[in-house]
């Protein structure tokens, strides 16, 4: 999971400031963790110690309620109508559900679990049939890679299960892709209009540091793409520990503790 929060870091001054290519330093001082980072910890500390996802998505926004670039106004809205119990979903297709999922890549043994928890995580806010199937299809991505799938085969497992197209390249993509998505389709912050090209990034690179380069160098929503190629990269080909140890570095003692807790308890099976 600490592969997603690396991409949503590196990816956080890119958000709103797209650039084109995969020449820039990879950290730079203005970076910070995301309502993405902060989001995928809460789903590690739910999966460590159980109960209602959304429960554990409202505790975090409301204990980190200004994170760099903010959170969703939908996702906002739910927050705040959940003050006195959790609010009822609001069948949002956006990303979100993506980007905060890649711990359930993590934590169970078969693909059946993985598929269950992923709807789970995604539902409690993101219950359009879209926002489900880009949880399932990034945290099935991230089970596949860590027991061994080749990037040929997960391509070929989530076109058939996914109907995402899958087909293009990074170079292809990066011309005629922004905030509007793929020529201009208005979804780029959806997950119809996010997650295959995440996927593409990191199942096209040569190892973790190229992968996210490929999701910045795109363009669109940078960190949260960034962010779900991380997760998948990580799982792919690991990452290095000076990456590690720089994006760690960046949390703070509570969420250092959760990441640590969830990899100690997940990641060194």
């Amino acid at each position: 999971m600490i592969g997603a929060i690396v991409g949503d870091i590196i990816g956080s001054i890119y958000e709103f400031d797209n650039i084109k290519t995969k020449d820039f330093e990879l950290f730079d001082k203005r970076m910070e963790p995301t309502d993405d980072s902060i989001l995928t910890i809460a789903t590690a500390d739910w999966l460590l110690h159980g109960g209602a996802p959304g429960k554990y998505y409202f505790r975090y926004a409301s204990a980190y309620p200004c994170p760099m670039g903010g959170y969703g106004p939908s996702f906002l809205n739910w927050v705040s109508r959940s003050r006195n119990s959790i609010a009822e979903p609001y069948n949002s297709c956006g990303n979100g559900s993506a980007m905060r999922v890649s711990p359930v890549g993590w934590a169970f043994d078969n693909e059946e679990e993985t598929l269950a928890a992923a709807e789970r995580s995604a539902e409690c806010t993101h219950n359009h049939p879209e926002g489900i199937k880009g949880a399932q299809a990034t945290a099935l991505c991230i089970f596949m890679a860590r027991n061994g799938a080749s990037p040929a085969l997960i391509k070929k497992r989530i076109t058939h299960d996914y109907g995402y197209n899958l087909s293009l390249s990074i170079d292809e993509i990066r011309p005629r892709y922004s905030w509007q998505g793929l020529d201009n389709a208005g979804d780029g912050a959806t997950c119809q209009g996010s997650v295959p090209q995440a996927i593409a990034c990191a199942l096209q690179a040569k190892d973790f540091e190229d992968a996210v380069r490929n999701a910045i160098s795109i363009g669109g929503d940078s960190d949260t793409i960034a962010c779900i190629t991380g997760g998948i990269a990580e799982a792919l080909f690991g990452i290095p520990q000076w990456i590690k140890e720089k994006a760690q570095s960046m949390l703070d003692d509570r969420q250092r503790l959760i990441v640590a807790d969830f990899c100690d308890t997940y990641c060194k099976r």
